[in-house]
């Protein structure tokens, strides 16, 4: 897997006093929001030069919330789920699936149990998009 990029997801065991707090008291500004059937599932922030990924990931059956998953963004998920699995070497949770969202996704855990989410971002998914944020409210501080 050479030619991948890179978020750091957080599962936060209360996702809106968690959201509320990196957007307003940390200060980080919004990328992007998703949810699922009308409701707010997650929100990507800026940070450095990568991105803060805060969702509503259910923790894996029978363990406790596991606040930290990888996001890799990988160029083919199939191609990926075929040289894992070959190795024998790698948990694999899913098979790469559509999301209902458009991006391409399956699930793996680490030797430790780290959950890891390889995605595969298609052509014309708004995630390739670049967008023009300098007049966005949340480029500028509320307070000083």
């Amino acid at each position: 897997m050479a030619d991948y990029d890179f978020t750091d997801c957080l599962s936060p065991l209360d996702f809106e006093r968690s959201r509320r707090w990196y957007i307003d008291v940390l200060g980080l500004r919004i990328y992007r929001e998703f949810g699922a059937n009308g409701r707010l599932t997650g929100v990507v922030l800026f940070i450095g030069g990568g991105f803060l990924e805060l969702n509503c990931a259910n923790p894996p059956r029978g363990r406790d919330p596991m606040p930290m998953t990888l996001w890799l963004q990988v160029p083919h998920v199939d191609d990926e789920y075929e040289r894992l699995k070959a190795t024998g070497e790698v948990t694999l949770v899913t098979e790469p699936t559509t999301m209902p969202w458009g991006l391409r996704e399956m699930w793996i855990e680490d030797p430790d149990g780290v959950r890891i989410v390889l995605v595969e971002v298609p052509e014309g998914h708004p995630i390739r998009s670049r967008l023009d944020f300098a007049d966005a409210p949340g480029d500028k501080p509320l307070h000083r």
